[in-house]
Formats: structure tokens, sequence, C-alpha cells
């Protein structure tokens, strides 16, 4: 859609209606000295082709993972999208609609949500699940808030393998809400002892799976050590595709799950937009932030579909509201439901699969390079290398070479300079031999 610029006698017709007699009138509340006494430095205007022109210039300048052979991961994911999903979610009556303020009337968004609710519950083996939030860190956010209020208790205990992002959302949410958060050391061996930190005045305890570095880990011994002392497991997953080869959250002992659901039907772009996840046991509902649709029948008996639970203080009184959070994702969360159904099961776990066979493949190839160190034990399709020198310097190099080699951990945990040499690799669908052996070959020679 085209949005051209507005004529004299446009402009001229809207003064008359509201009474002003110049654009200039519109700005007497901004004081004078606010006011520029200049035109900015910037360019003049130009004709559309020659802005779409220069754009093209600047964005070719981008090495795109579209474009060269790319292991990037840490919590955005490249895999293959269907033609059909980008195409049905820009139907009109989805790409332009917001929240259904009025949402029996909006029978075809709520059964969309509808949907999207149940496949996040069946892919997180939890009981209810809401209408999306909007990312996996928010989520992360939203899912102590809520053991907080469940529990009565102020403290969380944060993984030391929780992405950074989510816990500095997390940290950032709990320094206003008065919380009380424990975050431990970064872990990127898998071994962190949690269970012991565990005590009467925690609320819950907030781990990833796949870790951050990569690792898998059986979560029902952590789980039963949590519900022990009455706290809550909250289990975040940043790779959605790892629940079609591992165990599920709910099936290992977790209360509430909080997850990023990019990977389906949703591009890596520059980090979003993305869709957060969260699913609870059902006792919790009533905590639950953000929209729940249900499904009902009409005074006919047909199948129909209401708006269950919406606990933003627009909807309720600011007392009663859970969060404020989730304004609406839902087209996010319809490109990541069609591309599920398109998937269905069989498809969703066979690609899971090979997710996992092809960062095998290059985990064998990597660590078989003189001086480079794989230290994951387990992993689904992402891992965690330590090289020679430091990350960050060889995958500038490999930039170079038309080679986006993964993400250096200094650059997430610009801190910690013991983790300096550390390199998470990932490896997807998309990921060809050729791409591999680009990147063997690339590293053999910036390691020389």
């Amino acid at each position: 859609m085209r949005y051209l610029p507005l004529t004299d006698t446009n402009r001229r017709e809207m003064l008359d209606v509201i009474g002003a007699d110049s654009i200039e009138d519109l700005f007497c509340d901004v004081p004078e000295a606010a006011r520029l006494k200049a035109p900015l430095a910037l360019p003049n205007s130009a004709d559309e082709q020659t802005v779409e022109a220069a754009l093209k210039a600047l964005a070719d300048k981008n090495l795109s993972p579209s474009n060269v052979p790319s292991f990037l991961g840490a919590g955005i994911y490249r895999h293959h999208i269907p033609a059909a999903v980008d195409h049905l979610i820009q139907r009109g009556e989805f790409l332009t609609a917001y929240t259904p303020y009025q949402p029996e009337v909006s029978q075809g968004t709520l059964q969309a949500m509808f949907e999207f609710q149940t496949q996040v519950t069946m892919l997180t083996g939890m009981e209810v699940a809401n209408a999306s939030l909007y990312d996996g860190a928010t989520a992360c956010s939203e899912a102590v808030l809520m053991a907080q209020r469940i529990t009565q208790r102020n403290k969380a205990i944060l993984s030391g393998a929780l992405h950074p992002h989510y816990r500095e959302v997390t940290e950032t949410s709990a320094r206003f809400m008065g919380s009380q958060m424990i975050a431990s050391a970064p872990d990127q061996n898998g071994d962190e002892d949690l269970i012991s930190q565990i005590d009467e005045e925690t609320a819950c305890v907030v781990v990833q799976n796949p870790a951050f570095f990569g690792h898998v880990r059986d979560m029902n011994p952590l789980a039963q050590a949590c519900h022990d002392k009455g706290a809550l497991l909250v289990v975040v997953v940043t790779e959605i595709f790892s629940l079609g080869a591992i165990r599920s959250p709910g099936d290992m002992g977790a209360d509430i799950v909080a997850a990023e659901g990019q990977s389906l039907g949703n591009s890596a772009g520059f980090g979003g937009p993305t869709v957060g996840l969260m699913a609870v046991r059902q006792k919790f509902l009533r905590q639950l932030p953000g929209r729940l649709v249900g499904q009902t029948v009409d005074a006919d008996g047909k199948r129909g579909f209401v708006l269950t639970l919406s606990t933003r203080e627009q909807h309720i009184r600011r007392e009663k509201a859970t969060s404020n959070i989730c304004t609406n994702a839902g087209l996010c969360a319809l490109a990541f439901s069609i591309h599920l159904s398109q998937l269905g099961e069989i498809g969703f776990t066979g690609l899971a699969k090979l997710n996992h066979a092809r960062a095998t493949q290059l985990a064998e190839k990597l660590g078989a390079i003189d001086g480079i160190t794989v230290l994951n034990d387990t992993f689904f399709n992402e891992f965690t290398i330590a090289l020679p020198r430091p990350a960050a310097g060889v995958i500038d190099e490999l930039a170079e070479k038309n080679l986006l080699g993964g993400v250096p951990v200094s650059r997430l945990h610009p801190k910690a300079p013991d983790l300096e040499t550390l390199l998470l690799v990932t490896a997807t669908e998309t990921t060809t031999d050729a791409d591999i052996t680009a990147l063997i070959d690339g590293l053999t020679e910036v390691l020389k």
C-alpha cells in the first residue's frame, strides 16, 4: 500500500475544518526554545525510485543468512517457512485485525487463537495456554511474576543457563516490582546445582531447556525439589522445534512454560517480530496474563468461541489485572499456527530429527579440528564450542569470507571474560552439506 503526500489543497481544507490559519498554528504550544531554527542536516527529498535504490544499496551491505552459510542461533533461528504461511496471513481479515474488543463478533479471529492455544498446550505438555505474548523474554518475566502471585513469595532463582536477554528482561521487571532475583553464574558445563538454593522463601526456579549453551537436561529432579519446598518450576524454551525431539516441559514437572515461537512461521529478520508462548497447569489459570479464548456453543447449538479470560487493565479494573502485557501479537501467532498445521505431528517431529541430525554432523566435524573442543554432552540443534582464541575475532574473520559462523558468547555475556573463547553454533534443516564444509574450511584456515 502506497501513502502519497498531501496536496496544498488537502492541507488547506483540513486547516479550514479545524479553524487554523496555518500549519505553524498547530505548534503554538511547543515552546520557542524547543523548536528547530534550521532544517536538520538530512538529504533533500527524492523520487520513490531513487529512494528505493538507495535503501537497497544500504541493505546490500548486510551479510544476510539467506545468501551465505549461516550458523546463527542464540534464541533466533532460521527455518524454512512454507510460502502458504505468508500468503494466508496477508489476507485482509488477518493482516488488519487488532485486539477484538467486541470479541464474539470476531469468530474467525477467536477460532484462530483457540487453535493456537491448543497447539501450544500439545507442544509443551501443559493444560492451558494463553493467546500469545510479545516474545519469549517477556513471557519469562511474566512467568516469574505469575509464580510470585501464586506462591505469595518474593524470591526467584534464575539459572545460569538462562538466555541473558531473558534474564535481563526479568530482572528489569523485578526491579520495579520489588522482587528478589537470585541469578546464578553462567553455566557453560550444564552442571549447576540449583536444588541446594531452594528454600521456603523461593517462589520459583527458572531454567531453560535446551539451555542457552545447548545442554538438554531432565528437569524431573528439579521439579520435585521445587514442589517439596512449595515453589514452582518455570521452564523456558527458546527453540520450539526442540519439543519435537525431547520430552515436553509438562512431562518433566514444569508448572509454567514460557517459550519463544519464532521458529514456526516467523522469519529471523533482524531479531523480530516474534511471538511469546505461555502455558500453565489448569489450577493456575486465574493468574495467567494476557488473553484466553474458550470454546462453547451458541443458542442454536453451533460451535462458537468466546474471550474467556482477559486480564489486561483495559478490559477489567486495574486492581484486578494480572498484567498489562499483550497487545495483539495475533498475526505472528497465526503464522505459527498455520506453519505447524501444515507440518502436522509427523512433519514437526521429522524436522526436529533433521535439525538434531544436522547439528550432530556439524559437531563431529568441528570436534575433529585441532584446537576446537565441543563442550556439550547433549544438545538439540545448538551447541557450544571452545576456540583457541577469542570467538568474536574469529567470527569477524569468517564474516569477511562470507560465513556467519555462529554467535560469540561474549556478545551476550560481555562481563564474563572467561567465556570469550566460547562460540554458539546452530544447524537447522536449512543447513546444507556445502554450508558445513564451508564452515569447516573457514575455521581451519582462520585458526591456522
